[in-house]
């Protein structure tokens, strides 16, 4: 069986209330989608080839941006922020955004977006996780996941009429109704580090990994030498 080509993504996680009642955006893949079907999940989606000229209303966070430096090719850590934004602004409609004028050349993707006099900003957002899908999917990413606080949207949280129809049923799930949902494996691996975790959204310590390739899965800790073998 011919294996998939691995493409970079990225993820979105926004938590509203994070302090008092929890919840998480969420939506439902279609049943005739290839990758994950019938699956909730975050936003979010393989990183675009012109992302990487996009410019964002503020710097980078850090210490995400070094992190993401020295984890991934060169360069690849804006490109990685301005998916995320776009990811969650296609599927959901919502924004995260600053009010600015964009310079250069606007990428078709983000013309809409630039028009409406915004800039994306990158800087309420925090790496917090890694993963690589495992062998054997009809698709793969290397995916890394960024968190916000839905504070920072733009404009109503629960006004999705400018969602695509990728991700239907969005809603705002309480983390003590998450186990009624069905999620992939990593999703929940992915929720547990976040609720042990609130109500702090900024970056972890160190960035967990998931990583999946043909001999082993290890779950590694960015910046922690020390892999733990996982069974898939």
């Amino acid at each position: 069986m011919e294996q998939s080509s691995i493409r970079d993504a990225a993820t979105v996680i926004l938590v509203r209330d994070p302090a008092a009642e929890p919840k998480v955006l969420m939506g439902q893949r279609g049943e005739g989608a290839a990758f994950m079907p019938n699956k909730f999940v975050f936003p979010g989606g393989a990183v675009d080839s012109l992302d990487c000229s996009v410019p964002f209303a503020g710097d980078l966070p850090e210490p995400c941006a070094m992190r993401l430096e020295q984890d991934c090719d060169s360069g690849l850590g804006p490109s990685l922020f301005a998916a995320a934004i776009r990811e969650l602004w296609e599927e959901t409609g919502l924004m995260i955004a600053t009010n600015g004028d964009w310079t250069g050349e606007i990428p078709e993707e983000w013309r809409e977006f630039a028009g409406m006099g915004l800039l994306p900003d990158p800087r309420a957002l925090s790496f917090v996780f890694r993963a690589i899908t495992p062998p054997g999917r009809p698709r793969r990413f290397d995916a890394r996941f960024f968190l916000g606080n839905a504070d920072v949207v733009c404009g109503d949280p629960d006004d999705f009429s400018g969602a695509s129809d990728e991700l239907r049923h969005l809603q705002w799930i309480p983390l003590s109704e998450l186990r009624s949902f069905e999620m992939p494996f990593i999703t929940e691996v992915v929720l547990a580090e976040i609720a042990a975790s609130l109500p702090d959204l900024g970056p972890p310590a160190s960035v967990p990994f998931f990583r999946n390739n043909d001999e082993q899965s290890l779950f590694l800790r960015l910046g922690d030498a020390r892999p733990q073998i996982s069974g898939r």
